[in-house]
Parts: C-alpha cells; sequence; structure tokens
C-alpha cells in the first residue's frame, strides 16, 4: 500500500491490516478453490478488488469493464507486480448491458462469485436527464439483470458496490445506489448477496484528487471545497472491503468501514495543500478563477502552486457523511474495522414494479425531463434530502 496516499489523506496505518490478516488463512483456502467474474473490473475499486483476488491465486478470474484502454492497463499493473497465475485469467471490453455480454454470460457463466464495480459514480451526473436516466440504467437495471443471469448459472455468491451515500441520501446518484439496494434485498431470495457502502477512494479515476495529478502535469490551478469534509480510504482498502464482503458476507450484509481513531474527516483543501507540499510547492491562495489561471504561468517556477478554495454551493453535495441509518442493525463486533449492516429482506415489491414500469415508459416516450425522475426518486426513498440548486460542479472550474 503507498505510504503516500495515506499521508495525503491524514493517516499512518492501513484501515483493514489487522482483518485481512485474521482471515488471510481462510481467503488463501477458499480462493484458490473458486472461480471469480468481476464486472466493471477496470476502475478504480475494480482494478483494486482484481488484484487482491489476483495474487491470492484463483482457479478462475474473468475481468469485464467497458473500458478497453483501463482494462489494457489492468492487466499491465497485474503483470508487472504479480506475473502470472495457474488459473484461468481472461479479460474482455464488453458493455454489461449488450447483446455481446449476454452471449458471454451464455457460454460460460459458471463462477462462484460475481462481483459488479459498475456504477456511475459522479453526483455531477445528476445534472441532465439524459446521463441521469443512464445512471439508473447501470447502477440499478444492470445490477438486476447480472443479477438474474447469477441466479440462472447458480452462482453462489453475488456482490455489488454501494456507497455511503445511499444513507440517507441527499443526491441521485446515492439514491440511485439506495433504489439498487432494493432491487437486491428483492434478489436475496434466491441467490446469496452482499454489498459494501464506501468512503471515498483516494485518487480514484475521474477523482477530484486524481485531478491534483491532472492539474500538475497540465500546469493547471488546483481548486477544491474548503467546507467539505469526507472520509477517505486508500485503493488497495477499497478491494480489501470489496473481498471482506464478497468472501464472507452472510445474506443481505452491508459492509462499511468503521469510524475510529484510523478514519478521520478530512478537507478537500487539507489534501491539496498536503499534496502540493509533498510535490515541493507551496500553495499560493487566489481570489478568483482568473488570477488562478493567469498566476499558473508563473509561479510553478518560484516552487508555488496558485489555488483556489471555496464554499461549496453546486447540486448533490451532503454536509456530512454517514455510512448507516438510525433504522438499521449493526454488527459491530465481527471484525476489527469493518463494521456489518445486517438486513431482512424487506422490500416493496409493487414500488419496484412501479418504479420499472415508470422508468420503462419514460424511456419508451423517448422525452422525460429530470423533474420526472426526482419525483420517483422521492416516491421510491420517502427521506430522500435532494435540493436543487440550480449550480453544477460542470459549471466551475
Amino acid at each position: 500500500m503507498s505510504q503516500n496516499i495515506l499521508n495525503l489523506i491524514g493517516r499512518n496505518a492501513a484501515l483493514f491490516a489487522a482483518d485481512i490478516a485474521q482471515h488471510e488463512a481462510e481467503l488463501g483456502r477458499i480462493i484458490p478453490s473458486s472461480s471469480f467474474l468481476v464486472v466493471g473490473g477496470a476502475g478504480s475499486i475494480g482494478q483494486a478488488v482484481t488484484k487482491e483476488i489476483f495474487k491470492r491465486n484463483p482457479k478462475k478470474l474473468h475481468v469485464v469493464d467497458i473500458s478497453e484502454n483501463n482494462m489494457v492497463e489492468l492487466v499491465r499493473d497485474i503483470r508487472s507486480s504479480f506475473g502470472y497465475i495457474d488459473g484461468d485469467f481472461q479479460t474482455f471490453a464488453l458493455d454489461i448491458g449488450s447483446l455481446e455480454y449476454d452471449a458471454f454470460i451464455k457460454a460460460d457463466g459458471a463462477y462462484d462469485y460475481v462481483l459488479n464495480l459498475s456504477a456511475l459514480k459522479h453526483v455531477r451526473s445528476e445534472k441532465d436527464p439524459y446521463t441521469l436516466m443512464r445512471m439508473i440504467d447501470v447502477n440499478v437495471f444492470n445490477t438486476d439483470k447480472t443479477l438474474q443471469q447469477s441466479i440462472t448459472a447458480h452462482v453462489k455468491k453475488y456482490f455489488c458496490v454501494s456507497t455511503d451515500k445511499a444513507a440517507n441520501p441527499a443526491n441521485m446518484m446515492g439514491a440511485s445506489k439506495r433504489i439498487m439496494e432494493m432491487f437486491l434485498m428483492k434478489k436475496s431470495l434466491e441467490i446469496n448477496i452482499s454489498t459494501a457502502r464506501f468512503a471515498n477512494v483516494a485518487f480514484s479515476d475521474g477523482s477530484l484528487l486524481h485531478g491534483f495529478n491532472q492539474r500538475l502535469e497540465k500546469q493547471q490551478p488546483i481548486v477544491a471545497p474548503n467546507d467539505i469534509k469526507r472520509y477517505f480510504v486508500t485503493p488497495q482498502e477499497a478491494g480489501e472491503l470489496c473481498l471482506m464482503s464478497c468472501v464472507f458476507g452472510e445474506n443481505r450484509d452491508i459492509f462499511f468501514p468503521k469510524l475510529s481513531e484510523k478514519l478521520d474527516l478530512i478537507s478537500f483543501a487539507d489534501i491539496a495543500v498536503r499534496y502540493l507540499q509533498a510535490k515541493g510547492y507551496e500553495p499560493h491562495l487566489c481570489d478568483t478563477e482568473d488570477e488562478a489561471r493567469t498566476l499558473v504561468k508563473t509561479l510553478p517556477a518560484k516552487k508555488k502552486w496558485p489555488c483556489l478554495f471555496t464554499k461549496s454551493d453546486t447540486t448533490g453535495e451532503k454536509d456530512f457523511e454517514e455510512f448507516f441509518t438510525d433504522q438499521e442493525t449493526l454488527d459491530m463486533e465481527r471484525f476489527n474495522n469493518l463494521g456489518v449492516i445486517k438486513n431482512e429482506a424487506q422490500f416493496d415489491k409493487s414500488l419496484l414494479d412501479e418504479f420499472e414500469k415508470t422508468i420503462s415508459d419514460l424511456k419508451a416516450s423517448r422525452t422525460w425531463k429530470k423533474e420526472d425522475i426526482v419525483k420517483l426518486f422521492h416516491k421510491m426513498v420517502p427521506n430522500f434530502g435532494h435540493k436543487e440548486t440550480g449550480k453544477y460542479l460542470d459549471g466551475k472550474m
């Protein structure tokens, strides 16, 4: 694990080291005798969990992702880090919503564990009704589709990644994952499922922290909110959390990182300062975007970097993070730094049917408004705290 990332997010110790060490012998027994399918395996979390599985020598490991380029990098990374395994390791550049993916599953489909890491994860994806509809397809309906395929193929266990934003959701992304969890509960009567709610994965693809690397590479200012604090895990910890939930989660369990002295809130602005200092630059605070864009042409030569730290006023930002609600039952004793939400198979079938039909009708009409979907989400998630500000991240630097 990169000590540099731990330092940047204000920690000096790996979060799940004790839990992994305690269960390593069992992981070493289960994984080499099991076959795995990782869907969405070339994203940041998907790559992390794929590497956790690969390094324990699985009998079969197939990885599917729509991003051909990221898949190539995953294979290069694995070969450079771990080499080869005796088992069957293959990657497939497929869209899981496609006919080709269905044919792939029909041709094989024999897996002990299916892990679904595919997701539209950005709050900014709710800015327009069309990307929002795709978010519903990817986060909800593709999950339900791969769940049914796993049931048909007699898969032993299905794991799907959720998000901390599904607990009392305040944005459409979090609400879509909460609705996804409802569909998981419905299918849990036919297959064992488990999931995980995450903190932010530090420097994951497309994240603000990943953007810091891009800004330095492109000689551009660093921008971050100074009023938002979040919990962060490293990519390796993300992979470990998924693996532990997949292998050791009981039916309907939701794993999450325990809040402890090892997991503290930290602001994006504070991480930006640590990041620049680690790169040998002194942050220079600017008042406007224009000032920051102008100064970046001269300040780096003086080992200073222009930064714009501002208040957050965009749609979908949650004031604080939480991994569970007051209504959920917790098991905080089984693991050292992993908490578990215990669930009964509670779901409203008529409500889920109505959701499917409403979305299907909107698609068939080829015309819909964001307000139509927001209204439906409020019906599905009564405590949905969506606040429309009219401002989105794409409108900022």
